[in-house]
């Protein structure tokens, strides 16, 4: 770990391999993603810092990038033959730097953490599982290949952890989300919906002719406030819970003096296992359907939007024993085991076949003004990685 004063400014070397000081290297390197902030900085540099960093210690690098300016690396460390393969996944992109506290690019070490846009979320996995998979390979001949992948636009739409399994594949994957060093095998998913509920436009002075659609929006705000209320008394997962509806957005309406013609609300319904889109399609289509069936003149259109899976793995797998182990051994005690509402590229390599858990660092302020890791935590999930793929690629 570095040494610190009261607050020390991190001088990166690029070809440094402790893992505090290639986290302060990847913190200097914008990598805004671009669909969340207009003109943000992308993926590129930071893809070819670690194209760099990995190539020069044997590591076959591969560069996919259909969306240009929007790469993802793969990084193989091809084993002797014979052996399990493992991926180590990590997003290289983070949210906006507009609103932080103080220079978001510029590592600040204070009190046993470091500062910075990315050191939570999740720049701190990607340099332990850099670290950790030069270790385990430089240290001893594996069977299996070890696999980074490097991706982007995790923090959108996950278009980089797609692409990746569009041509790569392995017996098993961590990724190293932060999850406070404590092993997390369940996630919830999402699906967003539009509801365009229609009116008729009129002179405010004519009622008569005017049909207003966000009145009678208001009536389905109610019904969905009412289905969010029964979501949380049904059934829930050991883990997750239950699943969730809020609405975020509302548009309608065009002038003070005309009825409105059209009100359009966008809705998150956050799913656990056992719960998909299609499934939150039809709950909602039979609220509208009451909806239709009491309300004079009440029409709609429902739109479906993004949706991403929920996930959970098998206890049982492999990849997640031999973890769970390693982590015990360094850690001095069984590392916690939990869920976590956010969703994550797990639930994609989950659907592609591949084994996975999510296991990363402690600290806090992810998409804050204020972000950090805890350096400690960083150098324990390397070792954890470390020794887990040694193990594991064995």
């Amino acid at each position: 770990m570095l040494p610190e004063t009261p607050s020390t400014p991190v001088v990166p070397d690029p070809l440094d391999a402790d893992p505090a000081r290639l986290l302060a290297r990847l913190i200097s390197i914008d990598s805004v993603n671009p669909d969340l902030v207009p003109g943000g900085a992308g993926e590129s540099r930071i893809a070819d810092f670690c194209g760099a960093w990995l190539g020069a210690r044997g590591f076959d690098v591969h560069r996919l990038e259909q969306r240009p300016g929007r790469p993802s690396l793969v990084a193989i460390a091809r084993g002797t033959g014979g052996g399990r393969s493992l991926m180590l996944n990590g997003h290289l992109d983070t949210v906006s730097l507009a609103d932080y506290d103080g220079d978001p690019l510029d590592p600040q070490i204070r009190d046993g953490r470091m500062y910075g846009r990315g050191t939570f979320d999740m720049k701190g996995g990607i340099a332990a599982m850099m670290v950790a998979a030069a270790r385990a390979t430089a240290r001893t001949s594996l069977r299996g290949d070890v696999i980074l992948a490097c991706v982007a636009d995790e923090e959108h739409a996950s278009a980089g952890t797609e692409e990746v399994l569009e041509r790569f594949t392995a017996d098993a994957a961590i990724v190293t989300e932060p999850s406070h060093l404590e092993v997390t095998l369940a996630h919830k998913g999402f699906a967003w919906f539009d509801v365009e509920i229609e009116g008729r436009a009129a002179h405010g002075s004519r009622p008569e002719l005017g049909i207003d659609a966000i009145t009678r929006a208001g009536h389905f705000l109610v019904a969905l406030e009412a289905l969010g209320q029964r979501l949380a008394q049904g059934p829930a997962h050991p883990r997750l819970g239950t699943g969730t509806v809020h609405a975020s957005l509302v548009h309608g309406g065009e002038e003070p003096s005309t009825y409105p013609a059209h009100c359009r609300i966008t809705l998150e319904r956050r799913t656990v296992p056992g719960e998909s889109a299609d499934s939150v399609e039809r709950e909602l289509t039979l609220v509208l359907d009451r909806l239709a069936e009491t309300l004079p003149d009440f029409r709609y259109r429902l739109i479906p939007g993004l949706h991403r899976a929920p996930f959970e793995a098998d206890p049982e797998a492999l990849v997640v024993h031999t973890l769970t182990r390693h982590a015990e051994q360094v850690l001095g005690h069984p590392p916690t085991v939990r869920a976590e509402p956010f969703w994550t590229d797990c639930a994609l390599l989950d659907r592609a076949g591949i084994p996975c858990l999510l296991f990363g660092v402690d600290g806090a302020g992810a998409h804050a003004a204020t972000e950090h890791v805890d350096l400690g935590s960083l150098d324990l999930l390397t070792d954890i990685l470390t020794a887990t793929v040694a193990d594991f690629c064995s």
